[in-house]
C-alpha cells in the first residue's frame, strides 16, 4: 500500500490517532499553544478543521510520537533499509540473497514519473495571504511556513535526478516583505540550494523555485533525510512511498502532481531582506539576519488541499522524531560512509548539533597501550563532512572496550566516557570555525569552536553519586546537585561578563585545585542546579547549547603545552547564559491560559484525546 496524498495517510490513521477540532482556532500562537500541549502528551495527530482567516483546513503533529511515525512508512520501512544495506555492502546480496530477492523492484519506485494527464495540483490557485498565517512564538517576525519541501535545480538543467529538495523554513508575512509577492529563504550552512544559488549567480539566470507543502508523507521526510551527494531527494521520496514521485513543469517550473499546495517564484539577485527572528529547534529565537527573497509567481493547490505544518521549539517536539527515522534508515551508512564508526547519535535534547556522541574502533596498534588513535580519525571525519560537521561538542568512546555501549543509552555513555577519559591527553579543541547558524553561543554568526572528547582503556576513575564534602567553594558558588554519578551542577550567580567570569574561575579552581575530585570529573554552572540536574533533557539542554568550548570551558590547574589545553578533574563548563545568547522561548501568557481553559472540565478540547 501506497499513499498518493497527504489525505491518504490522514484518512489510513487508526480512530484514535487523530484529533478533529471542528470550531475556528487563531493561527496566530492559538493552533501552536494546542498542538504543544497535545504533542506533549503523547497525542494524536490534529487536524484544525477550520483556521481564521484562511479557507484551508490545517494538519499538524502527524510524526508527534515514533509509534506514528513507524506506522505511516510501515509498508517501505523494510524494504527501503535492505536498498540501503546493499547499498552499504553490495556484498549482502550473496551473503543472504533471499533477504535481497525484491529489492531491485524497490529501486524502480525511486524513478521520478513526468505527469501527463493526472494533473491535481492545478485545481486551483490562491494568493499567500489566504494560505493559514501560523505564527508559533510571540517574538516570530512573521508567519513562516514550517514543513516546505524547497526544490531547485542547476541552471539550464531539467534532470529532476539533479535536483535538490531541502527543508529551508520560509517566511511569508511581516518585516519588510512586500505582501503577496515576496517571502524570505532561510537556508544554512552545508545546503544543497547554496550550492545551486552560487551557480545561478555565476551564470546571471533566474534562479527559479518550486516549494511544495503536503503531498504524500514520504515527501516532507525526504526533504530532511541527509542524503549522499549525487542522489536525489526525488529518488529517496519514490522509494520510501512505494510510489514515483509524479511531476510535470509548467512556466518553467517544476510541480509536484501529488501536493496539496505548489508555490512557485524566483529569486530575487543580489536582493536580501531581514528574515526572523524565528522560534527554532534548540529552544531559543533564532534572530534576524539578511537572507535571500522570493518573488512569488504561483500559487496551486489541489482540490480540498491540507495545509501540513509543525511547531518548533525546545526539543523534543514533532521534529524529533524525523531524527528517530533517519536513524532507523541511515544507521547501515554510517560505517560505510565513516570506516571505523560503529555507531553516532546527534542528541536531540541538546538541540541536536551542539552534542554528537559516538563509538568507533581502535584497529590502529593492538599490540600496545590502548590510546585514542583512530578515534581521532573518526572524529575528524565526523567534523569534516557534511551535517556531522556541525557538531559543537564530539564525544567519543571505543567500541574494544565495552562492546555493549550504546550512544543511545546517554547515562550509560557519558558514565563511560567520563570514566577512562585523561584530561591531561583526550581534550582537543578547534578554534576560530564555523558552529550551526541557529546556536547563538559563539563569537558571531555561524562561528565558534569545537571540542573533541575522545576516550580510550581502562576505567581511570570511580565516579560518585554522592556530592564531596569539606569543600569550600567561592561566595558566587550557592549550591551543588549531583545530575548523574561524576557530574555535579553548581547553581552560581548570574553571568555578566567574560572579564568577570575569568576572575570567578580562577577563584573556583584556586580553590579546588588541592582536591582529589577524581570521582566527579565534570562540572557545570548555571544559574538553578537543581532545575538542571531535575532531569537528563535539562541538563543537556542547557549545558550545550549554552556553552562555547573555547570560552566557557576551564578546568583545575589547566596547562598549555605544545599548543595542547589540559587540566585536572574536573573539568568545568560555564553554561550560564550570556548576555549575547538568544532569547528563551516562551509561551504568551494569555493564549497558554486560554488554551488552559480548552483542556479543562468544561472546555471544548476536555476528554477529546482517547487514553490521556
Amino acid at each position: 500500500m501506497s499513499y498518493k496524498n497527504l489525505t491518504d495517510a490522514i484518512y489510513d490513521l487508526p480512530e484514535d490517532q487523530l484529533l478533529r477540532i471542528p470550531f475556528e482556532v487563531d493561527p496566530y500562537l492559538e493552533m501552536a499553544e494546542i498542538h504543544r500541549r497535545i504533542h506533549e502528551m503523547g497525542g494524536p495527530a490534529i487536524l484544525f478543521e477550520k483556521v481564521k482567516g484562511s479557507p484551508f483546513p490545517a494538519l499538524s503533529n502527524l510524526y508527534g510520537t515514533k509509534e506514528r511515525t513507524a506506522y505511516l512508512f510501515r509498508h517501505q520501512l523494510d524494504p527501503v533499509k535492505r536498498l540501503i544495506e546493499l547499498k552499504a555492502d553490495p556484498a549482502s546480496f550473496f551473503k543472504k540473497p533471499s533477504r535481497y530477492l525484491r529489492t531491485p523492484f524497490t529501486g524502480l519506485d525511486g524513478l521520478p514519473k513526468k505527469a501527463r494527464w493526472n494533473k491535481p495540483i492545478l485545481f486551483g490557485k490562491t494568493s499567500l495571504d489566504q494560505l493559514p498565517q501560523v505564527v508559533c512564538w510571540p517574538k516570530d517576525g512573521g508567519a513562516f511556513i514550517t514543513l516546505p519541501q524547497v526544490m531547485t535545480l542547476p541552471p539550464k538543467d531539467k534532470d529532476l535526478m539533479h535536483s535538490n529538495i531541502g527543508m529551508y523554513r520560509i517566511q511569508i508575512s511581516g518585516n519588510q516583505y512586500q505582501p503577496q509577492t515576496e517571502a524570505g529563504m532561510h537556508y544554512q550552512l552545508h545546503r544543497g540550494i547554496g550550492i545551486h544559488h552560487m551557480m545561478y549567480q555565476q551564470t546571471g539566470d533566474e534562479f527559479k523555485v518550486s516549494i511544495f507543502v503536503g503531498g504524500p508523507p514520504s515527501h516532507s521526510f525526504a526533504a530532511i533525510m541527509p542524503l549522499p551527494e549525487g542522489l536525489s531527494e526525488v529518488t529517496f521520496a519514490g522509494l520510501l512511498a512505494g510510489r514515483r514521485f509524479r511531476y510535470f513543469w509548467k512556466d518553467g517550473f517544476v510541480l509536484s502532481s501529488d501536493a496539496d499546495f505548489c508555490i512557485t517564484g524566483i529569486v530575487k539577485p543580489n536582493v536580501k531582506k531581514p528574515e526572523g527572528p524565528f522560534g527554532d529547534h534548540l529552544g531559543y529565537y533564532s534572530l534576524e539576519h539578511d537572507f535571500p527573497v522570493l518573488e512569488i509567481k504561483n500559487i496551486y493547490h489541489r482540490k480540498n488541499p491540507i495545509w501540513h505544518f509543525t511547531v518548533v521549539g525546545r526539543p523534543p517536539q514533532e521534529d524529533s522524531n524525523f531524527g528517530w527515522l533517519i536513524h532507523q534508515l541511515a544507521q547501515p551508512l554510517a560505517s560505510h560512509e565513516f570506516p571505523g564508526l560503529k555507531e553516532v547519535h546527534a542528541v536531540d535534547a541538546s538541540g541536536v548539533h551542539p552534542l554528537l556522541l559516538a563509538i568507533g574502533h581502535e584497529r590502529y596498534m593492538p599490540f600496545r597501550k590502548p590510546v585514542p588513535e583512530e578515534l581521532l580519525t573518526i572524529a575528524n571525519h565526523l567534523l569534516g563532512k557534511g551535517q556531522t560537521s556541525l557538531a559543537k561538542y564530539l564525544f567519543i568512546a571505543c567500541a574494544e572496550d565495552d562492546p555493549t555501549l550504546s550512544t543511545h543509552d546517554i547515562p550509560a555513555f557519558f558514565m563511560h566516557l567520563l570514566s577512562r577519559i585523561d584530561l591531561n591527553r583526550d581534550l582537543h579543541f578547534q578554534t576560530k570555525t564555523t558552529i550551526d547558524t541557529l546556536d547563538y553561543s559563539g563569537d558571531g554568526w555561524n562561528a565558534g569552536s569545537k571540542l573533541v572528547m575522545a576516550a580510550r582503556g581502562p576505567v581511570k576513575r570511580k565516579l560518585s553519586g554522592i556530592l564531596p564534602i569539606n569543600i569550600e567553594l567561592p561566595s558566587y558558588c550557592k549550591r551543588m546537585d549531583i545530575v548523574m554519578p561524576g557530574v555535579i551542577a553548581v547553581s552560581t550567580n548570574h553571568f555578566e561578563d567574560y572579564s568577570k567570569a575569568q576572575k570567578e574561575m580562577e577563584e573556583l579552581t584556586n580553590s579546588l585545585s588541592t582536591l582529589d575530585l577524581e570521582s566527579w570529573p565534570l562540572w557545570v554552572l548555571t544559574e538553578d542546579s537543581a532545575w538542571m540536574a531535575a532531569n537528563l533533557n535539562n541538563f543537556l539542554w542547557a549545558t550545550f547549547t549554552r556553552s562555547q568550548p573555547a570560552k566557557d570551558v576551564y578546568g583545575v590547574n589547566a596547562s598549555v603545552v605544545d599548543k595542547h589545553w589540559s587540566c585536572q578533574a574536573p573539568l568545568i563548563i560555564d553554561a550560564r547564559i550570556k548576555p549575547h545568547h538568544a532569547p528563551i522561548l516562551e509561551p504568551d501568557p494569555v493564549v497558554s491560559d486560554k488554551v488552559d481553559k480548552m483542556f479543562a472540565r468544561g472546555g471544548s478540547l476536555h476528554g477529546k484525546i482517547k487514553g490521556l
